[in-house]
Order: structure tokens, then sequence, then C-alpha cells
């Protein structure tokens, strides 16, 4: 799969999350705790693929994956500074690197993305149903 195509799949991916939070407020409290549920599951499914994505990539970009885990501001900045000083090297094994390492890179974060919105949908379905369980709540009190 293309980089390309990955963006486009993180951006599709983004587009259901939205959905169906929208759609969440307007669903039966059963529909929203199995969505919830749902979500939960592919959070922990996003999390396991990106924990193997992690060891893929720090093994096949010299522990790249791993700089990311430890933090994530300092491997944004040693991603910028390859990117710049990739434009004055020659030797054309040292760019053949640089570019998997850039496609590696560029895989990652794309995973990484999308766990974040798997993350994320899940947080705001829980949310919605915390906020039915309070209106339940509130409404059961007598006035």
């Amino acid at each position: 799969m293309t980089l390309s195509e990955d963006l486009s799949r993180l951006s599709a991916r983004a587009k259901v999350a939205e959905d169906r939070v929208t759609q969440a407020n307007a669903e039966a409290r059963d529909r929203l705790e199995q969505d919830v549920q749902s979500a939960r599951t592919r959070t922990n499914e996003a999390a396991d693929r990106l924990q193997d994505n992690a060891a893929q990539a720090a093994k096949d970009a010299d522990a790249r994956g791993e700089e990311i885990q430890r933090s994530w501001k300092e491997h944004v900045q040693k991603a910028r500074a390859r990117i710049d000083a990739r434009e004055a090297k020659i030797d054309a094994k040292v760019a053949d690197h640089d570019a998997d390492a850039a496609a590696d890179y560029a895989e990652f974060t794309i995973d990484f993305a999308y766990g974040a919105i798997e993350e994320a949908e899940y947080a705001v379905l829980d949310a919605v149903l915390a906020s039915m369980d309070a209106q339940n709540a509130e409404d059961k009190v007598p006035s």
C-alpha cells in the first residue's frame, strides 16, 4: 500500500468516526453501549497493531520507531533535520537509506494517527454514553 493510499485510509477512518459520533446522540442506549464496546475492542486491536508496527519500524528504520515512543517531539526534530540534511547528501546508498527511513517514518505516523482516531472515537462515544447516564439519573430525581 502506498503512503498516499495510507493517508486516504486514514482520512476515511476519521470520517467513519465522525459519522458514528454524530449518530450516537440519536441512537438507543443499548446500541450505543454496543458501539462503545466495539470501539473499545477496535482501540485495543489498534494499540496492538501499533505496538507490532513500532517494533517492525524500529527494526527496519534503525530504531526510529523506539525514538518515537520515547519522545514524539525529539523524533519530529530528528526527522526534520534528516530531511534538511538529505538535500546536501550525494551518496546514492545514503540517499536510498534515507528514502526508506522517510517512508518507514511516514507509515508509522499514519498508523499512529489511525490509532489516535480509534481512541478518540472510543472516548467520544463513552462521553456520550456517560452523558446519557447522567441525564437518566437526573430524570429519576423527583422535582
